[in-house]
């Protein structure tokens, strides 16, 4: 069956691939406009996979003709967001002198990161890019003479409101199926209308019947046959992520699932990243077996689920250039072997995620190789690309690595082969470059994964819409560069309010969960930046804000080479016990999972400036917490406005008297109700 999914939600000036899922390449699709209110003036190209940009705001229903049937998909088209964003750099600025400067590319989320598609101007002694984009932070980079390596990076705001947000809930009432939405305003918008679509796979036996009163819908259960799918989205000056529920109904039985909310246990679970191939160590080399022979130390940090970084077959020590998505790496051992070590980790109850890497391949890839040697069949396997210097598009340098064409079914039908294959294995995917790959075939991703599967986006900047049906848990970028910021002095302590502000500005819904870390494998050590005091302050803020806290392996050890060997031996191992301290009060106090987060006063009485203390509360109604932030090197003696507890729920020691604390790093203490 090769229904397209669920409804779409735009704006005027972004488009919108429509595909047929699970595709056979050699069957036959047309695809079609039936209604909308431009019908002459949008083109619906005589591909499988289409791409549309309407031009007028709308609801638009377009048709699907294939060998197993006749499918109808619903894209809603709002207004134009878009105002002019300038981004702009000295000249005297760029890396290059101006003798030796022959043109200055600018690329940026907007334009996917590709060198070519936009060039600044001269304007005096400043070169200059305007584009139209919506509201928000947006991110640039002037590439001199188109050198990614001779640049200058940054960010403009994009002045507007923020976007509206909403949850969905279903509930049976009086023989109806009643779905109501919360919806909320943007931080600096107003309250948003809020509009209904049943999902067209559903939709023939229930439309007549949707009954839409404001903030509500109604469907009789008698209108019901098996399924039915609501979508709601908010709309305000700006639409936001839509939101669904999915009613399945038996006999006299109604069960509501709502599928944004993901799995119970990745709600706020701790993550533990692996690089894998340094994992074991300076002498030994990383295999699955010697991964498994750690797991007793992965268990013992208290985390709940391990990432890995890419285990198919590389020709990188990295892992990211795959050359073979069947099979694992043979210098890492058999899948058996791997099987093994997931079998382990399961056994302490720790789940595993699979670095899933599909918007590209390796330029060492059988595939690649066909395309490139003009074999037929493969002409189409990737994005071409005339000017670029393997013949294909790739993201900023990344020659190696040229990006897959998902306008082919044949590519569509290989990845999805690929998701099936390993879903099965893992709990979860981390999605490597997820912004480089079309919404649509996430959303394909997510319905064809199992219920309790894990699916975290790396999209930088962040992008909430890929929330919706798509992925549960995101990188949350805010945060972690404001604890950077925090660390190096360039911000005050109390800026982590504003990044977890950032994520309602953004219109990420208050039911998404983010992934909160001070450093990766593509970052440098924060430990290389910043000073251990303040590393100590930051990772226990991943660990005390709400979301899904990651510790970069060696980060609990030390380390400061960002991908470089474990440090067993030689690591720091009061560090190691610390990390052990914040995962155990996360554990054994559910408030700081899932608590609400209020700003607290507090004042500095000696040792470090205000600016770099933080305080606040976590409280879900049957406990609430008072967490102390201290970023700086020497300890500080802080007064809180509240009364709490002075033993210290990380170390169990006492740090002070009434409300005056004593505070090294940070300190957690219940609240006097």
């Amino acid at each position: 069956m090769h229904q397209p999914g669920p409804p779409r939600f735009v704006s005027v000036g972004e488009s919108v691939e429509l595909a047929p899922r699970d595709p056979a390449p050699d069957t036959s699709y047309t695809w079609s406009l039936v209604d909308g209110p431009d019908a002459d003036a949008v083109t619906v190209p005589d591909d499988p996979v289409v791409t549309v940009s309407p031009d007028t705001p709308g609801t638009y229903r377009f048709q699907l003709e294939s060998s197993d049937g006749t499918y109808k998909q619903t894209v809603r088209v709002f207004p134009d967001e878009r105002v002019t964003a300038r981004f702009e750099v000295a000249a005297a600025d760029l890396p290059v002198p101006e003798e030796d400067l022959d043109s200055v590319a600018v690329i940026g989320p907007w334009n996917e990161q590709v060198i070519g598609r936009d060039y600044a101007h001269r304007e005096g002694d400043t070169y200059v890019l305007e584009k139209q984009l919506p509201p928000g932070e947006q991110h640039y980079n002037f590439c001199a003479n188109d050198d990614i390596h001779q640049s200058v990076w940054g960010t403009t705001t994009v002045e507007g409101p923020g976007r509206p947000r909403l949850r969905v809930d279903a509930t049976v009432d009086d023989g109806d199926l009643l779905v109501e939405a919360t919806p909320s305003a943007a931080p600096n918008g107003s309250t948003p209308d809020v509009e209904f679509y049943l999902d067209d796979r559903d939709r023939d036996d229930v439309d007549a019947a949707l009954d839409v009163d404001g903030t509500s819908a109604r469907i009789p259960l008698s209108e019901i046959s098996e399924r039915v799918r609501v979508h709601a989205v908010p709309v305000a000056e700006r639409y936001g992520v839509s939101d669904y529920v999915d009613v399945q109904v038996e006999d006299d039985r109604v069960d509501v699932h709502r599928p944004n909310d993901g799995p119970d246990w990745a709600t706020a679970p701790t993550v533990y990243e692996i690089f894998v191939r340094s994992f074991a160590g300076e002498t030994p080399d990383t295999t699955f077996r010697e991964l498994e022979r750690r797991v007793p130390y992965i268990d013992s940090l208290g985390v709940d689920c391990v990432w890995l970084t890419p285990v198919l077959e590389s020709p990188t020590t990295h892992g990211y250039h795959i050359t073979d998505y069947f099979s694992t790496a043979s210098d890492l051992g058999t899948r058996a072997e791997f099987e093994s070590f997931v079998d382990a980790c399961h056994d302490a109850g720790i789940r595993v995620v699979f670095d899933l890497v599909i918007n590209h391949t390796s330029r060492d890839h059988p595939f690649f190789h066909h395309f490139a040697g003009d074999v037929p069949a493969y002409d189409d396997f990737y994005v071409p690309d005339e000017d670029s210097p393997v013949g294909a598009e790739y993201y900023f340098d990344w020659t190696h690595i040229p990006n897959l064409n998902f306008g082919t079914l044949a590519v569509r039908e290989f990845l999805l082969d690929v998701v099936d294959e390993w879903a099965g294995v893992v709990d979860g995917f981390r999605c490597d470059v997820a912004w480089g790959v079309p919404h649509g075939f996430w959303k394909e991703v997510a319905d064809r994964t199992p219920e309790d599967f894990l699916l975290l986006d790396e999209t930088v900047p962040r992008d909430p819409f890929y929330h919706e049906g798509e992925f549960t848990v995101h990188y949350d970028t805010s945060l972690y560069h404001t604890l950077r910021d925090i660390g190096n002095e360039e911000a005050s302590a109390d800026a982590v309010f504003d990044a977890l502000d950032a994520s309602k500005r953004m219109g990420f819904p208050d039911h998404s969960v983010h992934m909160r870390y001070v450093e990766n494998h593509d970052e440098d050590r924060y430990l290389d930046e910043c000073d251990e005091g303040s590393l100590r302050a930051a990772a226990a803020a991943t660990f005390t804000l709400p979301g899904a806290p990651m510790i970069y392996y060696g980060q609990e050890r030390g380390m400061t080479e960002y991908r470089g060997k474990m440090q067993w031996h030689d690591g720091d191992s009061d560090l190691t016990a610390y990390h052990r301290q914040l995962t155990a009060a996360r554990n054994d106090h559910s408030v700081l999972k899932h608590g609400s987060v209020e700003r607290i006063s507090y004042s500095v009485e000696d040792g470090p400036d205000d600016d770099r203390v933080v305080a606040f509360a976590r409280d879900d109604d049957d406990d609430r917490v008072v967490v102390v932030l201290n970023f700086a090197s020497q300890p500080a003696t802080v007064t809180v406005d509240e009364s709490v507890a002075t033993t210290d729920l990380l170390t169990g020691s006492q740090v002070g008297a009434d409300e005056s604390l004593r505070v090294h790093d940070a300190a957690v203490l219940h609240a006097r109700r």
